[in-house]
């Protein structure tokens, strides 16, 4: 399994890049877009404090603009290499405890938690492409498809342009 949760944190670092790439090239982005992105490197920094029982340097929602979010994205992708880099399989089925943001404490697996991080961020990068698309603007794919292929993934255009 921890080849795959790899080649999974591979796409999580470049779909972080197409969609911050996208909002940077964006005028002015849609707030809902920024606080949606903060959201996804908020949480994976606060898993990843869990993970390496650490205190989180940031809350699950930042409130950061879009240059600091490259920054904590830079630092949320180094911190999980080195994360993924020191595990091993055995690893993966270790509980990790932690108390969630509403108090309750848990006992999860860490591969269960790292099954998680890909797939919450993956679910908030739709959510920041329908918001874009909403918004008349270009949607950034971040298919994992496309990354695996190398190939930008086909997108229909925004209502209104054809």
């Amino acid at each position: 399994m921890l080849p795959h949760l790899v080649r999974l944190f591979a796409h999580i670092r470049w779909a972080d890049g197409i969609l911050s790439d996208a909002l940077a090239r964006t005028p002015t982005p849609p707030a809902e877009c920024i606080r949606e992105y903060a959201h996804i490197l908020g949480a994976d920094e606060t898993w990843l404090s869990r993970l390496t029982q650490r205190p989180p340097r940031v809350p699950v929602w930042p409130a950061l603009a879009l240059p600091e979010l490259t920054s904590l994205a830079a630092d949320v992708h180094a911190g999980f290499d080195r994360y993924l880099a020191d595990i091993d399989e055995r690893s993966l089925a270790s509980d990790v405890a932690y108390v969630n943001s509403a108090g309750q404490s848990f006992r999860t697996p860490a591969g269960e938690i790292l099954l998680h991080i890909t797939l919450h961020a993956q679910y908030h990068r739709g959510k920041i492409n329908l918001l874009l698309r909403q918004a008349g603007l270009q949607p950034a794919p971040t298919d994992y498809i496309a990354f695996v292929r190398g190939v930008e993934a086909a997108v229909t255009p925004p209502s209104g342009a054809r």
